[in-house]
């Protein structure tokens, strides 16, 4: 397959004397993506985008898994523009506020309280200074092995990205290790009546072992802290509860966002009324400025969750995105044995959010061999930093995506026997977290 990127490569020159990265979020930017990749979409539908020079792919990840039902789902966009011809954004609340408030917490049994807010950034955040707020607390303990949690200084801090952040904010976070209770008893132990609060996922690519994940829940409250569960992404994948449901596990506060409103800006954090009222009216505590942002709720948007929550609902969306990633784990992993790539390229994570691996000849992880899948599906019609599945996806794309896929799979067995430098064009990726370009 012959593609071209022409437009984009132009765009790509005057996007970066425009924007700092060349882009608004950094998992979008140039060093993500080998060299022949597309630098922008025009249009989608579906589970397929068309960037600005033509070419069409099949995509997965659709749109760092915000895209749960598919691109443009017209039941959706129908249902925000009917909100948007009645107004977007009023001095009061509207009533649709409180219609999706009691329609995400029928789906949550264990959250008594919900707020609103744009992205998972804002919820997490919230959750924390919550958690600092009902415990008087100032630390935070975050899982190492848990990727992103917000763009606020209480997590940047803690990255290799810290410049900007005050030392002194840097020393409040500290980090225990998935699937180790011991680590973070051991933070309990060293910081004693200074954590507030113990943030993680319920789980991203290991599973959590037997007893770890109520382990987590017994120790903070056994030191009197918070337990936060992100569920930006295993909401609405994991089980229409969120993973919570799945592992049947209760925290104190939880966050949603991406699939929450099928791509349209929206996140949630719900928990304990103990917890929650402390950003509310009727309480005789210190006053806790909570989650307070002009477009927080804007009625649009809130309509599309709500047609988004109804479709889950109704159409049993995420038991279809397990049998989607099953169909493709299988296809794939078959493609992997038959070119003797097991050590190689791998498959991690659950069917309903798969990602992949890609390790050198000496079996370490490898931007460049990933730079070179990436190229090599691209050239194929895929668009795929992860194998992340939509319910818009076809029996018939995931086939023709494990076609290609063993397409890219023999030019990545020769670059391992050959050298990855004859077949990747340009410079590797990056990980998005280091210290300096």
């Amino acid at each position: 397959m012959s593609v071209e990127f022409y437009r984009s490569k132009q765009l790509q020159k005057l996007s970066h004397v425009l924007i700092p990265g060349g882009a608004h979020t950094y998992a979008k930017g140039d060093d993500q993506y080998p060299e022949l990749a597309p630098g922008f979409i025009a249009r989608a539908k579906g589970c397929r985008v068309w960037d600005v020079d033509g070419n069409e792919f099949i995509e997965y990840g659709m749109g760092l898994r915000s895209v749960t039902l598919g691109h443009a789902y017209e039941p959706v966009i129908q249902a925000a523009w009917r909100q948007m011809q009645l107004g977007s954004n009023f001095n009061r609340p509207a009533a649709i506020e409180l219609e999706c408030a009691e329609k995400l917490l029928s789906l949550m049994p264990n959250a008594e309280m919900v707020k609103f807010a744009k992205n998972g950034s804002d919820v997490n955040s919230a959750a924390v200074k919550l958690a600092r707020a009902y415990t008087g607390r100032d630390m935070v303990a975050i899982c190492t092995e848990h990727p992103f949690f917000s763009v606020d200084d209480w997590f940047i801090g803690s990255t290799a990205m810290s410049a900007g952040i005050p030392r002194v904010v840097q020393g409040l976070t500290v980090k225990f290790n998935y699937n180790d209770l011991e680590s973070l008893r051991r933070l309990f132990q060293q910081h004693p009546q200074q954590l507030a609060c113990a943030v993680m996922e319920a789980e991203t690519t290991d599973p959590p072992r037997d007893g770890f994940l109520r382990g987590v829940q017994r120790l903070c409250r056994e030191h009197g802290a918070v337990f936060i569960l992100d569920e930006i992404i295993t909401g609405f994948r994991w089980h229409l509860g969120g993973a919570q449901a799945y592992h049947d596990i209760v925290p104190d506060l939880s966050t949603f966002g991406k699939a929450l409103g099928n791509g349209f800006s929206v996140a949630a954090l719900v928990g304990r009324r103990e917890l929650m009222k402390l950003g509310g009216l009727d309480h005789d505590k210190p006053r806790t400025f909570l989650l307070s942002t002009t477009f927080g709720a804007e009625t649009c948007t809130l309509a599309a969750a709500l047609a988004t929550m109804e479709i889950y609902y109704q159409e049993k969306v995420v038991e279809c995105l397990w049998q989607k990633g099953e169909r493709l784990a299988a296809g794939v992993n078959k493609a992997i044995a038959e070119h003797h790539l097991q050590a190689y390229f791998q498959l991690v994570g659950k069917p309903c959010n798969l990602i992949y691996v890609t390790r050198d000849q000496e079996e370490n992880r490898s931007q460049e061999f990933r730079a070179l899948f990436l190229q090599e599906t691209i050239k194929r019609g895929l668009l795929m930093p992860s194998l992340v599945v939509s319910y818009s996806h076809t029996d018939a794309d995931i086939d023709r995506t494990i076609s290609a896929i063993s397409e890219a799979l023999t030019v990545y067995a020769r670059a391992l026997t050959e050298g990855v430098e004859k077949y990747l064009v340009g410079r590797p990726v990056r990980p998005v977290f280091r210290k300096y370009n």
